[in-house]
């Protein structure tokens, strides 16, 4: 296996959602991965159409207000998934109760044996939950 170093251009500051409501959907990723939801930051600035979620490990998500969002709808490829995030978890079926107590909905629960399941968040862009 071959790899290759790169000179480094820039530095992961945050991934950023689309989605109708800033504030219920950083919401939803607080429950899920813990943080602070719109911790002061000189690198954004916040307001009703931004949020940010900067979690204990130093991962930063920002949610961005698009009026006519059109979230994706998994697995159809005219409008596709985008972009997902995978989230470890130890326990996937207590990772999913909870998920889906805080307002995502499961699109592919899988066969029971693959370590992953597939849900969307309320705003609708797909996330895996992935055994540890």
């Amino acid at each position: 296996m071959l790899f290759y170093a790169a000179l480094m251009i820039a530095k992961l500051q945050c991934v950023v959602l689309d989605c109708t409501d800033v504030v219920e959907l950083s919401r939803f990723y607080q429950a899920l991965l813990g943080g602070v939801v719109n911790q002061p930051d000189p690198r954004w600035s916040l307001g009703d159409g931004w949020a940010t979620l900067h979690t204990d490990s130093g991962f930063v998500l920002a949610f961005q207000r698009v009026e006519d969002h059109q979230p994706p709808q998994w697995p159809d490829p005219a409008r596709p998934q985008q972009f997902h995030l995978d989230l470890g978890v130890e326990n996937l079926d207590h990772a999913q109760e909870e998920v889906l107590r805080r307002g995502a909905l499961l699109l592919d629960a899988g066969d029971g044996k693959r370590g992953w399941r597939i849900f969307a968040d309320p705003a609708g862009h797909p996330f895996c939950l992935v055994r540890d």
